[in-house]
C-alpha cells in the first residue's frame, strides 16, 4: 500500500521488515490526518475568536498559556509524557518559540483583516520556498520534475488570485508578507531542532508554548491590547468560542510538533495546505467575506495542484549534526516509499 501522491517520499534501495513499514506508515498517516484536521479547524477557530474577541495578541496569549498549564498539569499528575520545566533543557528552544509566535500572531492578524481565502491561498505558495530551505539547511535533495510543477502551479494560482481578489487589503497582504517569513522560518528551523532532540512531543509542545506565552504577554502590554481587552465586556458566547480556541491552540500544538518529526520540512507544509479544502468550504457557508468566483478557482487550482507533490529523499552522503536523526530519516524514506 503507498500513501497519497503528495504525501509519498522517495523510494530508497533497502528493504524494511513489513511489520515495521506498516506501523511507520499507521504512524506517518495517523500524523498527518490529526495535523489536517486541527490545522483546517484552527483557522475557522481563529476567525470566530476574534469575530468575538476582537484582541488578537491577548487571545494568543490566552491560547499559548492555556496550553502550558493543561499540559504541565497533565505531566504532574502522570497523563502526560512531558519533562518539567529546566531552562537549560528549553534554552536551544528560544528562537523556536519567538519563530512560532511571530507565525501565529502574523496568523491572526491577517485573519482579522482579511478573509480567510487571502491567508489560505499565501499558505499554498510557501512549499515552494521551504523546499528550497530543505535543501540547503536540512539536507534534502532537489524535488524532482513533478513536484517542481506541482510547486510552480501552486505559486501561479496564488498570484492570479491576488490579481482577480475584489477585497485587496493592503493591510492583509502586508500581515500575509510578515507570517511568510516568520513560518520559513519557523518550518525549517523547528524540523532541525526536532531532527536533534530526543524530547517527547508534549515536551516539544510544553517548552515551545512556556516560552512564547511571556514574550506574547510583554507584546499585549507594549501594542495596548491587554488594556482593551480588560475592558471588554464579556458574555458566554465569548467565553465559550475563547474556551474552544485554547483546546484547540493545544491540540494543534501537539498534533503540528508531532508531525514535523515524521515528515520533511516541505512534506509538512504541503500537508497542511491541502487540509485547507475543507476550510475553503466551511468558510463559504458561514462568512460573505469571501473571495470572488475567479479568486475561488484559482484557490483550487492551489489546493489540488499540491496534490502532485512528492518530498525529495535525503541527500546522498548527508551528514547531520545527530547520528540517530541521520538514521531516522533514512527510514523514513525505506517506509514510505
Amino acid at each position: 500500500a503507498h500513501l497519497p501522491a503528495f504525501l509519498a517520499m522517495s523510494e530508497s534501495g533497502s528493504a524494511v521488515p513489513a511489520p515495521a513499514k506498516l506501523a511507520k506508515m499507521t504512524k506517518t498517516t495517523v500524523g498527518m490526518a490529526a495535523y489536517a484536521v486541527t490545522s483546517s479547524m484552527m483557522l475557522i477557530i481563529n476567525k470566530l475568536a476574534v469575530t468575538f474577541f476582537p484582541h488578537a495578541s491577548v487571545l494568543l496569549c490566552l491560547q499559548l498559556l492555556a496550553t502550558t498549564a493543561i499540559i504541565g498539569v497533565l505531566s504532574t499528575t502522570g497523563h502526560l509524557n512531558a519533562d518539567a520545566f529546566e531552562w537549560e533543557k528549553a534554552r536551544p528552544f528560544l528562537f523556536v518559540a519567538l519563530g512560532f509566535l511571530g507565525a501565529l500572531y502574523a496568523n491572526v492578524k491577517t485573519l482579522q483583516y482579511a478573509n480567510v481565502e487571502t491567508f489560505i491561498v499565501f499558505r499554498c505558495s510557501v512549499p515552494l520556498l521551504v523546499s528550497v530551505l530543505d535543501r540547503f539547511f536540512l539536507g534534502r535533495a532537489w524535488p524532482n520534475i513533478r513536484s517542481w510543477a506541482s510547486l510552480g502551479v501552486v505559486s501561479l494560482g496564488a498570484l492570479a488570485y491576488v490579481i482577480t481578489d475584489a477585497n485587496f487589503e493592503v493591510n492583509a497582504y502586508g500581515w500575509v508578507g510578515v507570517w511568510y517569513a516568520c513560518f520559513a522560518f519557523d518550518a525549517v528551523y523547528i524540523k532541525k531542532i526536532v531532527d536533534k532532540t530526543s524530547l517527547s512531543v508534549w515536551t516539544l509542545s510544553y517548552y515551545q508554548n512556556a516560552l512564547a506565552a511571556p514574550c506574547m504577554f510583554v507584546f499585549t502590554i507594549c501594542n495596548g491590547e491587554l488594556a482593551g481587552a480588560m475592558a471588554h465586556v464579556w458574555t458566554p458566547a465569548d467565553i465559550c468560542v475563547v474556551s474552544v480556541s485554547c483546546v484547540a491552540g493545544l491540540v494543534m500544538s501537539w498534533s503540528s510538533m508531532n508531525l514535523r518529526g515524521l515528515v520533511s520540512a516541505t512534506t509538512f507544509t504541503v500537508t497542511g495546505t491541502m487540509c485547507k479544502i475543507a476550510t475553503v468550504v466551511v468558510n463559504c457557508l458561514m462568512w460573505e467575506k469571501h473571495a470572488s468566483a475567479p479568486g475561488m478557482a484559482a484557490l483550487f487550482v492551489c489546493l489540488f495542484a499540491g496534490m502532485g507533490y512528492q518530498q525529495a529523499p535525503m541527500r546522498e552522503g548527508f551528514v547531520s549534526g545527530n547520528a540517530n536523526a541521520r538514521e531516522m530519516e533514512k527510514v523514513k524514506e525505506k517506509l514510505i516509499g
